[in-house]
């Protein structure tokens, strides 16, 4: 009975120290957490004061996607052989001088794609890699401080694609105007005089115009989250066929090291763009005869495009 006893205080007394040391243990962790939460306020607010300085911001961010496949004999799909593959690459990177008096605010956005598809039954088909999504943003603004808020501004944009018809078209926004800056990573350009040159082969379709320049821009990075939206739009004086927007936006969340998850999707509406497709689409020959695309009868449907793969951080 003794030895029972003894062997009942022995473990009641054991299992005390355990809680006893679980609970210092805990105390220890919560005080170092606050340490460690306390330092973390002071370089935040440290980072905060090197933000204002000023100089140059320098950053960049992109996505990677990618899939490869190859099918020899599988007979329950229509081509039993082939090999098909799809590469998307991403890039957003800027360089903004920011001084006392001025600012030079420098950007630019890349989303290129190919996809493959060969059959290998048949020596008809493709078996290159083809591009698809294919956008090129540039550009240069600078701005004279009139407050911490405002400043009278000059644009420089430039609009393409890079893999397939190159410059054609091709858009270069020229203008004047002002910029709002209501927080340190949103900016507004506001330009009434601005001239959209425009670069084709067609001169039927495209027309350069002057008109009316905006643009709003938010890049941002909390913690392990990357974020840039970027909505360009121009408003032609001459004719509301000649307008056009552009609305892109890229996400980029870390995960490892410098190795995330990325995510884009553009949206456009280009009545332009619209007609020269429909008139590259029409077949005079056609019976029974098709309507002449106009701007007046074009279905200027919403263009769009996503990424979705691997990120990396610059």
């Amino acid at each position: 009975m003794k030895k029972i006893l003894l062997l009942l205080a022995l473990f009641i007394g054991t299992a005390t120290i355990n809680a006893q040391t679980k609970e210092e243990l805990e105390a220890q962790k919560a005080e170092k957490q606050a340490e460690a939460d306390a330092a973390q306020a002071e370089a935040n607010a440290l980072q905060a004061q090197i933000d204002a300085l000023p100089g140059w911001r320098v950053g960049a961010f992109g996505t990677i996607g990618g899939s490869l496949s190859n099918f020899n004999n599988w007979y329950s799909q229509g081509a039993p052989n082939n090999s098909s593959g799809n590469i998307g690459i991403t890039f957003n990177g800027y360089a903004n001088l920011i001084q006392d008096k001025f600012f030079w605010r420098n950007s630019l956005n890349a989303n290129l794609n190919w996809v493959k598809l060969d059959n290998k039954d048949t020596d008809l088909d493709d078996d290159g890699f083809n591009p698809t999504t294919d956008v090129f943003n540039l550009s240069s603004l600078y701005g004279r401080k009139l407050s911490d808020k405002w400043a009278a501004s000059a644009l420089m944009e430039y609009r393409t694609t890079l893999l397939d018809n190159f410059n054609d078209p091709g858009y270069l926004d020229v203008g004047v105007g002002f910029t709002w800056t209501p927080a340190k990573d949103l900016l507004v350009v506001i330009h009434p005089l601005n001239y959209n040159f425009v670069f084709a082969d067609n001169d039927a379709v495209f027309e350069s115009s002057l008109g009316a320049k905006v643009v709003a821009d938010y890049t941002r990075q909390i913690g392990k989250i990357n974020f840039k939206s970027n909505l360009s739009a121009f408003y032609s004086y001459k004719d509301s066929d000649l307008s056009n927007w552009t609305w892109n936006n890229s996400f980029s969340y870390t995960l490892w090291k410098m190795i995330g998850v990325g995510f884009d999707f553009g949206l456009r509406s280009n009545k332009q763009e619209a007609l020269n497709y429909a008139l590259g689409q029409y077949d005079p020959d056609a019976v029974p005869a098709e309507t002449v695309p106009t701007f007046d009868n074009v279905d200027n449907d919403l263009q769009t495009y996503y990424t979705l793969g691997l990120s990396y951080k610059f």
